[in-house]
């Protein structure tokens, strides 16, 4: 090449490997999350081929930190944390103190300082968002009381994780420990004042400055932040608002560290969770959803660049140390936890499946301890080692626990079935009364038969929901929103929580004995693959379908849709049919199509001019 490229050759390359090996990944129905870590191995000095930029990449991947942690506060919920703060709260605490002298305990024998047996006890404490809710999801455990429970203990987790960013580098900057810089504010202070603030005193001052940073997000943020975006999305520009979303993502991270001295990802967190307040929330998601997967995804493979492979061969009992940590060690103590609030045994058992692996906040906690000089090396590969072990054994931890629990339910009386909610009335009220019984929190296949299935509870959706209650038809809808599902429920109707994509989801919602599948879902592919999967488990159903373009109508009707509805054309029909209305002169249409009636495929054919 005429011209070195370390920016592109990095972007390209951690992409398209993230790809394929993340493709993978999912073909052996293991997370992407392990083919990105495997792409990230093959590009980084340890292994022969491909080499990326090693000081480029950990910039991209504190993008992906920043975009992670926006995520993680758009999806932040205070309501769901407070329905099961009596178990998630104190059994979190618990269950981290407990993994974290496990993993000081054994960089202690290792010989490594205070600081850094810490660092790696912490990272070893706290469990992936994203293999946690994927897990749950795949499930259906997300709306039962144990997915709840677990839910709420991730969040717990979360937070300490993010506060535990906040403390590290102050620490560090005044302990031997470490080579971290002391922070500005502090070095002014001891310069003009002549004051030593000692570790106290630094931790004190970095404690000071984040709730002065909480606290203007909190008065001002959460005022600005949604004024800038319903201003934004008043433009009617799509482009706009998706810009506004990234920039107060990545402004409000930037601003928060350089101003207030905290880490990017705390900055993110609450300009996410500031925003998760604002009725453009699901929005603001969606569209930031596309450029946070791929920097998360480049997040991912940075992190398996830094991962020396040999450690497995070099060092197995450390390694196998570290995985005994993170699935026996954490799970066991999560298990003796809930079991300790009189939980039944079958939620004791999902939630250590659930905590059985480690990952993003693992991965942050490595670096930075390297970073600052805490952590050796060693460390790292051991936790980035844990963590992918972690992983791929995840599905079979679940198995296990799976069999686990007929066997303890049948040896053991089950006197915690009849125990008090540990989690007050509130937790009482809001939960689903079918996963208050304990032994009964899965929901089981819906009864209905005849009936219609609605994917997706959206603008379209919730129309079409009201239209077949008003018509007196039986239906039920699949959403993987936790907040649409709720409102739902709420409203009484038979909800079923999961990825319409899913041929179990759709067997579950007895897709082969309904008549009709309407598809309300925008998104083309995904609406491809529900209506091939549809088709093949009933091959006599009505499916209607939308899209947005002839393409995307051609795409959908191929897969098996026998109606596709082309949004803009009905709008622009509409508008057509009012104005004859109002000027008295109803154009006579002579077919189906320009009257905009729902019933043959060819509706979405151009219109005549």
């Amino acid at each position: 090449m005429p011209h070195e490229t370390p920016l592109i050759s990095t972007i390209v390359m951690g992409l398209v490997l993230a790809f394929i090996f993340g493709a993978i990944a999912h073909r052996l129905r293991m997370p992407p999350l392990v083919g990105y870590l495997i792409a990230g191995i093959l590009s980084g000095p340890y292994t022969p081929g491909f080499v990326a930029d090693q000081s480029l990449a950990p910039e991209l991947a504190e993008i992906g930190v920043i975009l992670l942690m926006f995520g993680v506060g758009l999806h932040f919920s205070l309501k769901d944390l407070l329905s099961v703060r009596g178990i998630a709260v104190p059994g979190a605490i618990v269950q981290i103190g407990f993994a974290t002298l496990l993993g000081w305990g054994m960089g202690t024998l290792l010989g490594w300082p205070l600081g850094g047996s810490l660092v790696f006890g912490l990272a070893l404490s706290v469990a992936s968002t994203v293999v946690l809710l994927k897990a749950l999801q795949e499930r259906r455990l997300v709306e039962t009381e144990r997915g709840r429970i677990a839910v709420g203990w991730l969040i717990v987790e979360d937070l300490a994780m993010v506060l535990a960013l906040v403390l590290i580098p102050a620490a560090a900057s005044v302990t031997g420990d470490g080579h971290g810089a002391v922070e500005p504010l502090s070095a002014a202070l001891n310069s003009l004042l002549g004051l030593n603030l000692g570790i106290g005193g630094i931790i004190g001052m970095t404690l000071l400055k984040v709730v002065l940073f909480v606290g203007l997000m909190l008065v001002f943020g959460r005022r600005v932040i949604p004024w800038i975006l319903h201003r934004t999305a008043h433009t009617g520009s799509r482009e706009l608002f998706r810009l506004g979303v990234l920039a107060i993502a990545l402004g409000v991270a930037f601003g928060a560290a350089k101003l207030f001295g905290v880490s990017l990802a705390l900055g993110a967190f609450f300009a996410g969770m500031v925003l998760a307040e604002s009725e453009l929330s699901h929005r603001a998601a969606e569209e930031s959803l596309p450029l946070r997967d791929a920097f998360a995804v480049l997040f991912f493979v940075s992190v398996g660049m830094l991962f020396n492979p040999t450690i497995l061969v070099e060092q197995p009992l450390l390694v196998l140390a570290t995985v005994f940590i993170i699935i026996v060690g954490k799970s066991a103590a999560a298990f003796l936890i809930v079991i300790a609030f009189r939980r039944p045994i079958g939620t004791a058992l999902t939630i250590s499946a659930s905590l059985s692996q480690i990952g993003e906040f693992s991965f942050i906690l490595a670096a930075l301890g390297v970073e600052l000089g805490l952590l050796p090396e060693q460390g790292r590969d051991l936790i980035l080692a844990g963590a992918i072990i972690s992983i791929i054994l995840n599905p079979l931890v679940f198995f296990i626990c799976d069999r686990l629990k007929r066997v303890l339910e049948s040896r053991v009386p089950q006197a915690e079935e009849t125990a008090i909610d540990a989690d007050g009335p509130e937790a009482a009220e809001s939960a689903n009364p079918v996963a208050t019984d304990a032994g009964k929190d899965e929901p089981a296949p819906t009864s209905l038969s005849g009936h219609a299935v609605i994917v997706g509870y959206g603008r379209v959706g919730s129309i079409v929901v009201e239209g077949l209650k008003q018509a007196g038809t039986p239906f039920l809808v699949i959403e993987d929103s936790d907040k649409r599902i709720a409102e739902l429920r709420t409203l009484g109707v038979e909800a079923i929580s999961g990825n319409a994509a899913s041929a179990e989801v759709l067997a579950f919602a007895n897709l082969g004995g309904a008549e009709s599948l309407v598809i309300a879902i925008p998104n083309a592919f995904e609406t491809c693959t529900v209506a091939e999967q549809a088709r093949k488990l009933n091959p006599s159903i009505l499916i209607v379908a939308r899209a947005h373009s002839d393409a995307e109508v051609d795409e959908i009707l191929r897969y098996g849709a026998d109606t596709v509805i082309m949004g803009e054309r009905e709008i622009a029909l509409g508008m057509v049919d009012r104005l004859a209305q109002l000027h008295h002169d109803r154009p006579d249409y002579e077919d189906e199509e320009a009257a905009g009636m729902i019933g043959e495929a060819k509706i979405s054919a151009p219109a005549k001019e």
